[in-house]
């Protein structure tokens, strides 16, 4: 997920979406053809299929299931990258297991990002969307905590330019007060949080995290955190997945990747909470 990622906004995608289930590809394809006006959906039933396709043109998105009945979707992504004509090209895993192989470091480098089919096709439509027509304005409240001034100013600016509303904070300690304040009120406060996992202060951003799923019980749904790390370790990296992170963006971060995360995270929170409201 370290690799640059190019602006491939498209009137006419070309979306391949491989995988082993004939009702998945199904879906998916009339999903994205629904979503998204002009789509070419290619479907592909195994990672040899796809490897043919590839060589009958340009491809801008790739979604593929993880196991594919004659070879590991990550194996597919590792030939996509040596083989694809273009520079670049993301390749989204999408998978009922995802978070089990996410905790696991099983998703190899090749592989841009990742989906829980749990979330539903719906939101899938959502999430691609932001690879390959992303909005250019957002609402939301962003609670972002960083405690290195430079970096804090120059991604909330990028945040403020979709429209988003951030509330910057230096420490974990003052996340903590601002959220324990609100939801004393009976609030939320904000849509999201982002924060950086080391931070200054007796508590780092994994602290935090574990302070707003276990100590206040606020869901995934409820209030989304993405986490940004530096930190490469597969174990530190699964340790925050399992504390509840909704997803990690590794550093140095990649802005249309960390957009693309955090409107996907923000408008799948808005749909689970509208329900409830």
């Amino acid at each position: 997920m370290n690799d640059v990622l190019r602006h491939i906004a498209s009137d006419n995608p070309r979306v391949m979406v491989v995988d082993g289930s004939k009702v998945a590809r199904t879906l998916i394809a009339r999903v994205l053809e629904k979503d998204l006006p002009g789509a070419t959906v290619i479907a592909c039933a195994s990672g040899g299929e796809a490897q043919r396709a590839l060589n009958a043109g340009v491809v801008d998105l790739m979604t593929t299931a993880l196991r594919l009945p004659d070879m590991d979707g990550g194996v597919l992504a590792k030939y996509v990258r040596e083989h694809a004509p273009q520079a670049y090209m993301p390749i989204v895993a999408v998978s009922g297991d995802v978070q089990e192989r996410l905790q696991n470091r099983e998703i190899g480098d090749a592989i841009t990002d990742y989906f829980d089919k749990a979330a539903g096709y719906a939101a899938l439509s959502d999430f691609i969307r932001g690879y390959v027509a992303p909005v250019e304005h957002a609402e939301g409240r962003v609670l972002y905590v960083e405690d290195s001034r430079v970096v804090a100013l120059s991604t909330s600016r990028m945040l403020q330019r979709y429209g988003l509303t951030v509330h910057l904070l230096g420490s974990a300690e003052e996340a903590v007060e601002f959220l324990g304040s609100a939801q004393d009120r009976g609030e939320i406060g904000v849509d999201m949080v982002l924060t950086d996992v080391s931070l200054k202060g007796e508590m780092s951003g994994g602290d935090l995290l574990e302070w707003i799923r276990y100590d206040r019980g606020l869901g995934k749904g409820q209030l989304p955190v993405l986490v940004m790390t530096g930190d490469e370790n597969p174990a530190n990296q699964a340790m925050l997945l399992r504390a509840g992170a909704n997803d990690l963006v590794e550093k140095p971060v990649a802005e249309r990747l960390l957009m693309t995360k955090l409107l996907f995270q923000l408008r799948v929170a808005h749909r689970m909470r509208k329900p409830q409201a």
